[in-house]
């Protein structure tokens, strides 16, 4: 595509639609020759069914102020509503790694890739062997709406763009980027971070923003939400300028503390980095204090950008209102410049159907020289298929015999295709009848795998010589089982690329687990083992494998294959030792981890992930408070404490695991009148004893070892 003269970058914020026109200058570089912001009647967030008109007037306000003459636009999108991973690709060849892209596209994009548009961008270092590949995708029904508006509005639009990767190229292109610099962009829905060292990006979106700000003022003071915004927004001048910001220090504390969370997490994966510097964007970094309240507390100093690269237009009167709006504009920029050519990331998610019709279009004036040639070629092929039916005429009768030999062959094409589809429904049964043997061994395996996991039981357990042989209960080396619960899932993969925190969090909220709306799901998913098994005709194990994605050039199967079948389980356990989060972390947890690949042969399953164990005491089960050993199996407890979440009830053995002999299998094994609280082999008091959550997903169909590795890698990434 040709390089544009000039160009627009256009952003439709929450509160407003930024817009701003570049233009090459062959002595002063990018120059900015227009400007405009037009602030919307009411904040998008708020405004429920009137969201699409609000955009389309300022859109329809937009172009009747300029005149845009078929120039090219490019257009942003929400960071929280898109897709971006980076991984590193391994060493292959140049020409292969669109091939190992897309294949690694399947598997990190949590949709199917017919459901989604998504690009990608290679980051290399110049001294460094290493490739990394950024992968951005959208669902299509959203980009589809989001360029509607525009081209609506007659724009012309050549990029769709996220909005965290326009403002990087924004700052790389006026050369901000030194060592590793961290980017927050504050917007009014949620806030970006943007962390850059050398040739790589790492992204995350938090959904704190300007309107948290703004919803803090209405729960204090009882306002109105626009009013709230004035308040806001004139904090700096308030005679109550005090209380304004004493209103919305829960926002500020909240804001800050997740940026140092993102902050550690980097530095755990990038160890020999150290951020040297932070950027500050967006209109909310105008609150008084906002910026010294951040960089006191991250201990790093926050640079709030006042200028950019380019140069300012001539119009004073523009300059001045690109000058007051620079904090909320620089995404607009950094789209301007892509649509100008002049970016460092130059993926887009502009629809490959748009991208086609676009160069075709601009293929027009050659079309006259090629319909010419194609009526000379066409003319020449006329006159030898006449040539070739006077020769027909004279092989008349061999085309006789053709016909003749080419009617048997369809006769008796026809009679084996009745032949090769009888018994067809016999065959069937007899598969459905093998099928009832097909993973029967799943769940004693995997019930076998758990307790051999446990630690051997103390000798004097079994001689019924225990208080005599440990006087002190704290000090046992045991574990016991108190239930197994499970859940399979048609498609467990997002539960494998969930942040741990996530992970022990999200899906389990309530008294049911539900996986989140992903359209991922088919209709087995949340259901119990025992409730899939009436539902398939009395089938016994899980359902039969399906192929395994594989690598390849085409779309065939990418839908289906990228899905892994699998179950999400719960062990409840307890301990009397005195350190019994990290005793269960250091045995039970790391056994559990060893075994990533159980069975022999080919592997029925795979554990595929384990959780660090969440725990409580006792006496604190029923509402106390519990803790999470955020370290893995190292055996540090978290010195926080969370509401405990009671055993989380959905999971309440509804596949009969617990029903098993040697499994607790409720109130109804013990007396009534027994103390609940007492151990009834002993007597002792166990209410300093440990509850402990573990979890656990375990893979069904685990893939062949030539590709545990990627598989392997694409968890870790997740993880990130």
């Amino acid at each position: 595509m040709a390089t544009p003269r000039f160009a627009w970058g256009i952003d439709v914020g929450n509160r407003a639609l930024k817009a701003i026109r570049l233009s090459h200058d062959a002595e002063l570089g990018v120059r900015i020759d227009d400007f405009e912001v037009i602030e919307h009647e009411q904040v998008l967030s708020n405004s429920g069914d009137n969201r699409e008109t609000l955009i389309q007037n300022a859109l329809t306000t937009f172009v009747q102020h300029h005149d845009l003459g078929g120039a090219h636009v490019a257009i942003g999108v929400s960071g929280q509503s898109s897709f971006a991973r980076f991984i590193k690709l391994p060493p292959v060849e140049t020409k292969k790694i669109p091939e190992i892209v897309r294949f690694e596209a399947i598997q990190q994009i949590p949709f199917p890739l017919d459901d989604v548009e998504w690009s990608y961008q290679l980051f290399q270092d110049e001294n460094s062997p290493d490739v990394e590949v950024g992968i951005f995708a959208m669902r299509k029904e959203l980009v589809n709406q989001h360029i509607a508006y525009f081209t609506g509005s007659g724009l012309n639009v050549q990029v769709v763009q996220m909005n965290p990767l326009a403002v990087y190229n924004a700052m790389y292109h006026d050369k901000r980027i030194k060592g590793t610099t961290m980017i927050i962009d504050l917007g009014a829905e949620n806030t970006d971070l943007i962390i850059a060292e050398g040739e790589t990006i790492w992204l995350r979106s938090i959904p704190i923003g300007g309107n948290n700000f703004t919803e803090a003022l209405v729960k204090n003071f009882k306002l109105k939400f626009q009013k709230a915004e004035e308040l806001k927004r004139n904090a700096a001048t308030s005679k109550y300028g005090r209380q304004i910001l004493q209103a919305m220090r829960p926002v500020f504390n909240d804001l800050v503390s997740e940026i140092q969370r993102s902050i550690g997490f980097y530095a755990s994966v990038h160890r020999e980095s150290r951020i040297a510097r932070v950027l500050a964007l967006g209109g909310t970094f105008r609150l008084p204090g906002l910026q010294k309240y951040v960089q006191q507390n991250l201990q790093l100093d926050v640079h709030r950008i006042d200028r950019v690269g380019a140069v300012l237009p001539a119009d004073a009167r523009v300059a001045t209102a690109f000058n007051e709006n620079i904090l909320s504009s620089v995404s607009a920029y950094g789209l301007a410049l892509q649509a100008m050519g002049d970016a460092k990331i130059n993926s887009s998610l502009l629809p490959m159907k748009i991208r086609r019709e676009k160069w075709w279009q601009e293929k027009t004036k050659w079309f006259g020289a090629a319909a010419a040639l194609f009526v000379l070629g066409a003319g020449a092929f006329y006159g030898g298929l006449q040539w070739q039916a006077q020769n027909h005429k004279a092989t008349d009768d061999q085309a006789r015999q053709v016909n003749t030999v080419l009617t048997s062959a369809d006769a008796r094409d026809r009679q084996w295709s009745d032949i090769e589809g009888s018994g067809a429904p016999e065959r069937q049964r007899i598969a459905n009848v093998q099928s009832m043997l097909d993973f029967r061994d799943v769940q004693p395996r995997l019930m076998n795998d758990i307790l051999s996991s446990l630690p051997p039981p103390p000798a004097g357990m079994l001689t019924g010589e225990m208080k005599k042989k440990f006087p002190t209960r704290d000090q046992r080396r045991i574990i016991r089982i108190d239930s197994i619960s499970e859940l399979y899932y048609d498609d467990v993969a997002k539960y494998l690329q969930m942040s741990p925190d996530e992970f022990n969090h999200e899906p389990f909220k309530g008294n049911t687990i539900a996986p989140a709306n992903t359209g991922m799901g088919g209709r087995n998913e949340g259901m119990s083992v025992a409730e899939i098994m009436r539902r398939r005709s009395g089938m016994r194990g899980v359902p039969t494998p399906q192929p395994q994605p594989q690598p390849s050039g085409t779309d065939t199967g990418a839908s289906t294959a990228a899905k892994q079948r699998g179950f999400v389980v719960l062990v409840t356990c307890t301990t009397p030792h005195a350190d019994g989060p990290s005793f269960i972390a250091q045995t039970l947890v790391k056994n559990l981890m060893a075994k990533k690949y159980a069975g022999t042969g080919t592997a029925l399953y795979s554990i595929e992930r384990v959780a660090a164990p969440e725990y409580v005491h006792v006496e604190d089960a029923a509402g106390g408070a519990s803790g999470r050993d955020t370290s893995g199996v190292s055996g540090r407890v978290a010195p926080s404490r969370t509401p405990y979440r009671g055993g989380y009830g959905g999971f309440r053995g509804r596949s009969g695991i617990t029903d098993l002999p040697g499994f607790n299998n409720g109130p109804t094994s013990e007396p009534a009148e027994r103390d609940p609280l007492i151990d009834p082999a002993t007597g002792e008091d166990t209410r300093k004893d440990w509850k402990v959550t573990v979890r656990m997903v375990v893979w069904l169909d685990p893939q062949p070892a030539a590709q545990q590795a990627p598989a392997a890698q694409a968890q870790a990434n997740a993880n990130q």
